[in-house]
């Protein structure tokens, strides 16, 4: 599933292909964006940057256009060299952007907006969203007092969802919400009121280690993707990546016990603890 480390990635892949080339195609199964583009051509355009933006993907084009794209739960932006074969099919397609050399294929992706420079700062939410754990700024004082922020204003939040609200920190998702509050020894159903000052510089300072060891780039000048599984764990075992996400009824890595799973929001989102690694007092354990 995506998450910011996900966004990250592709954002980076996208910007080494396409940067600075000049749109020779454009398609899509947008109505909205189809009639943008008749009344406006993305064609002729230069593709200036693309950028990540905690779950939001950006493609910034000459002339004031801004490519926004969500892929929620099942989306994906896919980069081929042209002629070569996609690996879904089109019917998945919704968004296509072709250059010279290559070609970016949005398939799936739920969510994808126009925007100039003035109507993205004013309309949407994207602006307003947390530090960001994959930027090379991201403001860690900051993200700790919206942490308090929200103590002070809803302390009967359980600290898993206030982990996956975007307005806090951008970019963490469900697989890193249960590691984060793993090796925080923090239960995620806690409530976000009874965190210590020591429990929340941890947890900030695990969501930023644990996804900007996701994002590693070891491709070179290549237009590579990463396709590993992630890991949380710093193993290499690929059975042994993560320490509880999707683990229910396995043993725990760390002291034996077997680990739970509960649906925790309005989303009722999967989200996975150890009961000894993570009791439910306020007492806490970091975890490397």
């Amino acid at each position: 599933m995506p998450e910011g480390d996900t966004i990250f990635r592709a954002a980076r892949a996208l910007h080494k292909a396409l940067a600075g080339a000049t749109v020779t195609g454009f398609e899509t199964g947008f109505a909205r964006l189809a009639s943008a583009h008749d009344n406006a051509p993305v064609t002729g355009r230069v593709i200036e940057k693309v950028e990540a933006r905690g779950k939001w993907l950006l493609l910034h084009f000459s002339g004031d256009l801004i490519l926004v794209t969500h892929m929620l739960m099942s989306g994906s932006w896919h980069i081929y060299r042209i002629g070569e074969r996609w690996k879904r099919p089109r019917s998945q397609m919704r968004v296509l952007i072709r250059a010279s050399r290559y070609e970016a294929v949005a398939f799936a992706v739920p969510v994808a907006e126009f925007h100039t420079a003035r109507s993205l700062e004013r309309n949407t939410a994207i602006p307003k969203l947390g530090p960001d754990l994959l930027m090379s700024g991201f403001d860690e004082d900051d993200a700790k007092a919206r942490i308090w922020e929200r103590i002070w204003a809803r302390g009967h939040e359980e600290i898993g969802n206030v982990l996956l609200d975007q307005n806090v920190m951008a970019g963490i998702g469900n697989v890193f919400k249960s590691e984060i509050c793993f090796v925080c020894g923090v239960h995620p159903f806690r409530l976000v009121s009874s965190l210590s000052q020591r429990e929340i510089d941890c947890l900030v300072e695990s969501a930023r280690r644990l996804m900007a060891a996701n994002v590693t780039d070891s491709s070179g000048d290549g237009i590579v993707t990463y396709t590993g599984m992630r890991r949380t764990t710093g193993r290499a075992d690929p059975a042994a990546r993560v320490w509880v996400y999707r683990r229910k009824g396995q043993e725990c890595r760390r002291c034996g016990s077997i680990i739970q799973m509960r649906k925790q929001g309005a989303g009722a989102r999967s989200t996975f603890w150890c009961p000894e690694c993570q009791p439910m007092s306020a007492s806490v354990r970091a975890r490397s």
